[in-house]
């Protein structure tokens, strides 16, 4: 019985009536896990005797009215910490790391909202990748067809969502990371304002670029869970003292009036023409809904996608020359000599593609090539930023495709890393300016019936206005109502 169709509302009535139990809709996402699994392949480890333990304590303890995620069967992603439950952010050099010591900011949240937590979702070994191909556990496959990625790196949050195996998951963006991946996999993703969301407890990529979000089946649970998860946090340098408003007053369907900037960039060469038709359809329907668009000019874009990974990979060589096979993680046992233990247990640790950006960014921090690369690429990243600001004088929202193409087979890029770092071409500018863009399902491809995702761009800190508008949309059409053959019967 997949928990697909049920939203936190519904769910939250049937608890509160008694229709369900803590311990039965634990146990209906477990059955779902079981019957889907082998074939999504979302999960690294499984939490399911703790969690049925924790279910059984909720069913005796009652409803509570401070605990918005009273149950509610949910899974993060594995780079985000939770105490005493194996954490590997999908890599070998973390095999063993099975006891951290305490819990991610968020991870904690949803706990004090007593969500139940079934396990660690697959993901690209430390984030790097776009198919969740990455990982070196294993390939998570693609619910709406299983020949296919569900993208990444947060591939196993949106997959197991998309299955109907929990609820609602975590993933983290560090380059369109919650946001491609729930365009492929057809759910709802919010990157949310660089600092609005704690960091504390995610195993760092790139700390100037990435923000933990949350990937829901809709938009209105999506906004339920950033309500929660949102705000300072004093483990954080980069957090917010911003209020946090309720995002949910937001979703009233009015959006007579706005003004949406559609770039030309982001429709111009490249991108497929499925996708492409899929925006013209979402930007009709905005306008029956009193909307108007107009089209701009965002030419740094065009060079945003090498700036990023100049700016993603020097970070990376920085955040991961911790992993040296001493202070915890894998170590080499062979090693005769220090020098042997750092290049052994690095080399047998990392995966090929964390090697490759390891490499390119310790090449672009090097005294020779700092000047010329790093700093040219910061400055790209000041004048993306300032399109930004320049547009949002004029406009409410950016909008546009938030892939330039659907969902591809597995194994058919994986060795290719230029066409693999294309595919994030719409998203990387969001990270590099710092404001909140959600991806939302606008459409599916005529032959194999694979999801399409519409991106929306807002205003530092406007992510009500994400919402209002992606509800709006959601609410004026059916798409989010599809479901894959492999998610089950409701």
């Amino acid at each position: 019985m997949s928990l697909f169709g049920y939203s936190i509302k519904k769910l939250e009535s049937m608890l509160h009536k008694k229709h369900i139990s803590a311990e039965e809709l634990i146990q209906m996402s477990l059955d779902q896990i079981d019957e889907v699994e082998e074939e999504v392949k979302a999960f690294i480890t499984l939490n399911k005797e703790e969690a049925l333990e924790e279910a059984r304590a909720l069913d005796q303890a009652g409803m509570q009215k401070d605990a918005p995620f009273f149950a509610l069967p949910i899974a993060v992603k594995d780079n985000l910490m939770t105490k005493d439950l194996r954490t590997t952010s999908a890599s070998q050099f973390l095999r063993n790391f099975d006891h951290p010591l305490y819990d991610a900011t968020t991870v904690k949240k949803l706990k004090d909202a007593k969500a139940i937590n079934l396990g660690k979702l697959n993901l690209d070994e430390f984030s790097m990748g776009s198919s969740t191909e990455n990982s070196s556990y294993q390939i998570t496959r693609n619910p709406w067809n299983t020949d296919y990625v569900p993208g990444g790196s947060s591939g196993g949050s949106a997959a197991a969502v998309a299955s109907g195996e929990v609820l609602f998951s975590l993933g983290s963006d560090t380059g369109g990371s919650i946001r491609q991946p729930a365009s492929f996999s057809g759910v709802v993703g919010m990157k949310p304002t660089y600092g609005l969301v704690s960091r504390h407890g995610l195993i760092a990529l790139a700390p100037s670029l990435e923000q933990v979000g949350p990937i829901t089946q809709n938009v209105e649970d999506n906004a339920r869970v950033l309500e929660v998860i949102a705000g300072y946090d004093r483990f954080d340098s980069t957090s917010t003292r911003k209020e946090i408003p309720s995002y949910t007053e937001a979703l009233t369907g009015d959006i007579k009036g706005l003004k949406i900037a559609v770039p030309q960039e982001y429709l111009g060469d490249g991108i497929h023409p499925e996708v492409k038709e899929s925006i013209e359809y979402a930007l009709q329907m905005f306008e029956l809904l009193g909307a108007r668009w107009e089209k701009v000019s965002m030419p740094h874009s065009d060079y945003a996608a090498a700036a990023y990974y100049v700016i993603a990979s020097a970070e990376a060589s920085s955040s991961l020359a911790r992993f040296d096979g001493i202070r915890y993680g894998v170590r080499a046992e062979e090693a005769k000599n220090l020098d042997e233990l750092f290049k052994l247990s690095r080399s047998q640790g990392f995966g090929d593609e964390v090697k490759r950006r390891i490499i390119a960014g310790t090449f672009a921090l090097s005294s020779g090539n700092n000047l010329e690369v790093f700093q040219k690429a910061q400055k790209v990243r000041t004048l993306i930023k300032r399109e930004f600001d320049s547009i949002f004088e004029h406009f409410d929202v950016v909008m546009g495709p938030t892939t330039p193409t659907p969902a591809y087979k597995v194994g058919t890029i994986i060795e290719d890393p230029l066409q693999m770092y294309m595919n994030d071409l719409l998203t990387v500018p969001v990270n590099l300016a710092g404001v909140p863009a959600i991806s939302l399902p606008c459409g599916f491809t005529e032959e194999e019936g694979l999801p399409l995702g519409l991106q929306i761009i807002g205003k530092p800190f406007d992510e009500s206005t994400l919402y209002r508008v992606a509800h709006a949309y959601e609410k004026a059409t059916n798409h989010h109502k599809k479901r894959p053959a492999l998610g089950g019967e409701e």
